[in-house]
């Protein structure tokens, strides 16, 4: 197997900045583009276990768009053959001071493009170590 072949990292690169950028601006529609439309897509969020498409989609419409600027950190994304991919990252919020959030997503190609299939967002105090 192929791993971190260029071209799909560009790809996958591509399609979590457009990601970020979708989140932090509260774009529901590229958000939910960018979601597997499947009742077997997962997302562990900061304080819901979303099971399914359709239970993503309801949090993303219900949620604040108040406060979701942030940076990342330390983002990570390792591409497995052509078609599976795995994107890891630390993100900052000024609204959180002293905590990090950590993000993983699983990305899949299909036939209409790069869909994440499974997420998981969690929220730590910031390691002391971090900030030295």
């Amino acid at each position: 197997m192929d791993i971190d072949l260029p071209d799909v990292i560009a790809e996958v690169s591509a399609a979590f900045a457009r990601y970020e950028t979708a989140l932090t601006t509260n774009d529901t529609a590229v958000l939910g583009e960018l979601f597997r439309n499947d009742s077997r897509t997962i997302r562990y969020g900061m304080g819901e276990n979303l099971y399914g498409y359709d239970e993503i989609q309801a949090f993303r419409g219900a949620r604040s768009p108040v406060g979701l600027m942030r940076r990342t950190d330390r983002t990570v994304i390792t591409s497995y053959g052509r078609d599976t991919a795995v994107a890891s990252t630390l993100f900052y919020r000024d609204n959180a001071p002293g905590k990090v959030g950590r993000q993983m997503q699983t990305w899949v190609r299909f036939p209409e493009g790069w869909r994440i299939v499974a997420a998981s967002v969690s929220l730590i105090d910031e390691p002391q170590a971090a900030k030295a």
